[in-house]
């Protein structure tokens, strides 16, 4: 019996555990809290949160991460993290996500595309600190991208690029979208004047249905034509909003944004959290990687101001600055932040509709940077 017992005692996880694990278990606790009681992002953060939990019991004791070998099968972990590693999760996300979006915001002021083009200033301004505090031009490439405040965009890149930091740059870029009403707010206020925060722009025009079904297509050829390595973000993305403005496809539009969003954002999460193991992640690399990303995010959000200032010098009709911060394709929260901080100073100011302009223009801008960085560097 006493032998039967030592032999049970060797097969599970309690002497496998080390302080590290423990560690990362607060942290995945920490992100529930938040999650739960702050509704901080909860769709996102609790899944990457049990799936820390279950990354940082120990493998060697589970086997859930064991690839096939030997006519076996290979765990359920490993089956899961290959969509994220092949770069399946992020575009069909995409999908999901352009069946939800509107472009009529930007198509109906079609010169705020430029404040989202700016917006990305931050990722490459990053790309080139991060090249010169000792990442390769890959991980830095990866880490620049954060800037972007697009969760699905930094891992479809980083996966290709710089595996083996998927899991901090996803944390961090998901960690920035939910701190957006917290981090956006102090530089919006300090660059720009009261005066500036209380400009009214005009009524939006109607956008026509033949406009919103020919842009998904067009969209779709021009981008790539010029950035082709963006198709497998910019093509999803177009085909879910084609379904959305062709007005014949309910079903196929329920399904890629509900049942397909919500099902692969469960298996990206946990198979984002899943890699985030001690021995990767408790290191000082991870710690510059979170700091590069907050530097990525906060100069994204000064330059779509700074741009839209920038604008009005030249423009008849003045744009209110703040929508410059919706540059970031963090859809629709941006937006919601720069109305917030506008009705501070004049409650009847209602700039949402054109802050989701620079805002869905965002969108398109990271997948672009994106495109980029791997025709350069894939």
């Amino acid at each position: 019996m006493l032998d039967s017992m030592m032999n049970y005692l060797k097969t599970t996880a309690i002497f496998d555990y080390s302080i590290g694990n423990l560690v990362m278990f607060v942290i995945a606790g920490i992100l529930i809290y938040f999650a739960v009681v702050k509704h901080a992002e909860p769709l996102l953060l609790i899944p990457i949160a049990f799936g820390i939990i279950i990354g940082n019991v120990p493998a060697s004791a589970t086997g859930i991460f064991e690839p096939p070998h030997d006519g076996c099968p290979g765990g359920l972990m490993w089956y899961i993290q290959q969509g994220l590693l092949k770069g399946v999760y992020p575009p069909l996300i995409f999908l999901g996500i352009g069946a939800l979006t509107d472009f009529s915001f930007l198509l109906s002021n079609p010169k705020v595309l430029f404040l989202g083009a700016a917006a990305q200033v931050g990722i490459f301004f990053t790309f080139v600190v991060a090249s010169h505090l000792g990442f390769s031009v890959t991980q830095s490439a990866s880490i620049g991208i954060i800037g972007g405040a697009d969760g699905p965009t930094s891992i479809f890149l980083s996966s290709k690029l710089a595996p083996e930091l998927i899991s901090i740059i996803a944390i961090a870029a998901y960690s920035y979208i939910a701190l957006i009403p917290i981090i956006q707010p102090p530089i919006m206020k300090l660059l720009t004047t009261k005066k500036e925060r209380m400009i009214r722009m005009e009524q939006l025009r109607h956008v026509s249905k033949l406009e919103r079904i020919i842009f998904p297509v067009v969209g779709t050829v021009v981008v790539t034509l010029l950035v082709p390595k963006a198709l497998p973000l910019i093509g999803m993305l177009m085909l879910g909003n084609l379904l959305k403005e062709s007005g014949v496809v309910k079903r196929l539009v329920e399904a890629a944004s509900r049942y397909i969003l919500d099902s692969v954002t469960i298996l990206l999460c946990v198979s984002v959290g899943s890699m985030a193991r001690a021995e990767t992640f408790l290191t000082p690399q991870s710690l510059k990687v979170v700091l590069l990303g907050a530097v990525a995010f906060m100069i994204a959000t000064a330059s779509g101001i700074l741009f839209a200032k920038l604008m009005n010098l030249f423009v008849k009709n003045k744009v209110n600055p703040l929508i410059g911060a919706a540059g970031v394709s963090a859809v629709p929260d941006s937006a919601r932040v720069a109305q917030m901080v506008a009705q501070q100073d004049d409650p009847t100011n209602f700039i949402l509709m054109h802050a989701m302009g620079p805002n869905v223009a965002g969108v398109i801008g990271s997948a672009v940077a994106a495109g980029i960085f791997l025709a350069m560097l894939g």
